[in-house]
């Protein structure tokens, strides 16, 4: 018989091997001083989830009121404001009912196998990042699964 210890069973596959979800939705108002959305205000970029450690994470955003600006968009984390979801050239492209998974938002139905896996290490915040113009009206969900690699990785909504 296999005598397991309280530090077995912490750091487990059992454990730790499962997707976690975890939502924030955004709403842009970007035509208010330093709002989300206001591109050259104190609101961008704007925080979208809080990470701790260094997780796994899979994000999408769904929209749920159309976006109005022609500003650009991405997620990533400082320093590299894309890497998580790609910049979107024209944020009024984004309508309800779509799924941002890539450049080109244009669908409410995809494959699951669009969700890309990205390595988060270091507590690096995941942020929202908007260019060009502001983003006045529209509102988005962000989705993000996420599995801990280290003992303290977590992602919440921020």
């Amino acid at each position: 018989m296999t005598e397991y210890s309280l530090n077995d069973l912490e750091y487990s596959e059992a454990k730790h091997n499962y997707w976690r979800q975890v939502e924030k939705t955004i709403t842009f108002a970007g035509g208010t001083a330093n709002a989300i959305g206001d591109y050259d205000g104190t609101g961008d970029p704007f925080s979208i989830f809080t990470v701790t450690g260094d997780v796994i994470v899979k994000v999408i955003g769904v929209c749920t009121t159309n976006l109005a600006g022609s500003a650009t968009i991405e997620v990533g984390i400082s320093g590299n404001t894309a890497s998580i979801l790609p910049q979107v050239a024209d944020a009024s492209d984004i309508d309800a009912g779509e799924i941002w998974h890539d450049a080109t938002v244009d669908s409410g139905v995809e494959l699951s196998s669009v969700m890309l896996e990205k390595i988060v290490v270091n507590g690096a915040d995941i942020i929202g990042n908007i260019g060009t113009a502001n983003i006045t009206a529209g509102v988005i969900k962000f989705i993000c699964l996420w599995k801990p690699l280290s003992s303290d990785g977590k992602v919440e909504a921020a």
